[in-house]
């Protein structure tokens, strides 16, 4: 027999010591260090299986790929995001902040592959049978194909798979489902890795696509080990403002798709709706040129959205100037009123509050979005307007000049078909792009 000694070993990332700490040295997580027995001593060779039939290695042109492709869930803009829709035996994780509408656009999709496939299995761990129901009469989802189940122990799960053999599963959440087999209670990293891996070895094995729910931190990171991440083939991000409807999917991870994609959701009284077009929805509705305001086109994954950013410039005589962003990073806001000041010649911003938000409570973080926040910001200091058939976009750097934004042939067909007959882009505008007063921009 061999001897055995006393190791420790940290349940999230695996990384042990000889004796306990508090505080794991790897990844810095507290109280997620515990003791295992290990085997010391030189470890015996591992006897070779033997290998045949599907098993058995094989050259990779004669794999068959049909049994991989995908197949609808009849929600377009998830299968958008999905990359053609869901893969048979895949893992797909969706994860967003509490209140933001997994549970409702899951059921939804629930729903649609139940109708049009086969059985669906729809495990709740966090609310009773009859609470999802109700949601279900109230968002339209009820199927004679859609089974529910309330379970909180892995077994139990597991049997219901057994029992209803559906071709779709959707478990919410991974975080609140425990093992016996496991201690500890449920959410804790022992029990996320044991419950992940166990509905994955199901899904592989029979072949059936599982959704799971997972719970997101303060910091908006998916809770539990990373190794959630790692083993799963989708991990999608489900996102948005609680006080606007308008909702994202975008895909952090995808082994069957591009990782550029973005589906877009909005939230109604009735469950989830798709917004196929959302080209409206922020663009102000005035007929008449305001100062202070430019329309950029961003980029959503590879989906371009036209988006209009306002500014309002107002002079103040504290010796600190106020800047207010919303939907636009501050950092680069900052920047450009430095830009403006020093390579455009507005020193007015020096002693003025300005304000920059975006129309609709979209957020734009890209550097593309530079040339139509200056324009913005340059238009409310001195009372020019940009015409509402014009659309910018560019990055502006610090010595003054204009860079060319990327994906100019998505962004520029987008503008065209939205009826923006003037684009001022870094071939268009080099160096002043400070609009003289009651000045428009010329066509591009």
């Amino acid at each position: 027999m061999p001897k055995t000694a006393t190791s420790f070993a940290c349940t999230d990332c695996g990384w042990s010591t000889s004796k306990w700490v508090g505080r794991c040295a790897e990844c810095g997580e507290w109280n997620t260090v515990v003791e295992a027995a290990a085997p010391s001593g030189v470890l015996r060779a591992l006897k070779p299986l033997s290998i045949a039939g599907e098993r058995q290695a094989r050259p990779i042109v004669e794999i068959r790929a049909d049994a991989a492709s995908h197949w609808p869930s009849g929600i377009v803009e998830f299968d958008r995001v999905l990359g053609g829709g869901i893969v048979p035996g895949a893992a797909i994780l969706l994860s967003g902040e509490p209140g933001v509408g997994k549970s409702t656009l899951l059921l939804e999709v629930a729903s649609k592959a139940a109708a049009a496939y086969d059985r669906v299995l729809y495990v709740s761990a966090e609310e009773s049978a009859s609470q999802v129901r109700l949601r279900a009469e109230r968002t339209g989802a009820l199927h004679d194909n859609l089974y529910l189940a309330a379970e909180t122990e892995l077994g139990a799960i597991v049997g219901q798979i057994d029992a209803v053999k559906p071709g779709l599963v959707i478990v919410d959440s991974v975080q609140t489902v425990a093992s016996e087999n496991v201690g500890g209670l449920a959410g804790g990293p022992a029990q996320v890795r044991e419950v992940a891996v166990t509905l994955i070895r199901v899904a592989k094995e029979r072949n059936i696509p599982i959704l799971i729910v997972g719970h997101v931190t303060k910091e908006g990171n998916i809770a539990g080990p990373r190794l959630l991440e790692h083993l799963v083939d989708v991990v999608c991000q489900f996102e948005g403002d609680r006080q606007t409807p308008l909702r994202f999917v975008r895909a952090l991870k995808n082994r069957f798709g591009p990782t550029d994609e973005v589906g877009c959701f909005e939230m109604t009284g009735d469950g989830i709706a798709e917004v196929p077009d959302p080209s409206g929805l922020f663009l102000s509705r005035s007929v008449i040129p305001v100062s202070g305001t430019c329309v950029t086109i961003a980029m959503e994954g590879r989906r371009p959205l036209p988006v209009e950013v306002q500014a309002l410039v107002v002079p103040t005589e504290s010796p600190s100037p106020r800047r207010i962003t919303s939907g636009v990073d501050p950092a680069r806001v900052a920047m450009l009123i430095a830009v403006l000041d020093r390579r455009a010649g507005l020193s007015a911003l020096r002693k003025s509050d300005v304000y920059v938000s975006t129309v609709g409570g979209v957020r734009v973080t890209e550097p593309a979005a530079d040339l139509a926040i200056a324009l913005a910001i340059a238009s409310a200091t001195n009372g020019g307007t940009v015409a509402n058939e014009t659309a910018a976009f560019g990055e502006i750097s610090l010595a003054g000049d204009i860079r060319p934004a990327p994906a100019t042939k998505q962004r520029t067909s987008e503008a065209g078909r939205l009826g923006f007959s003037t684009l001022i882009d870094a071939d268009a505008l080099h160096i002043s792009f400070a609009l003289p007063k009651g000045i428009t921009p010329a066509a591009g």
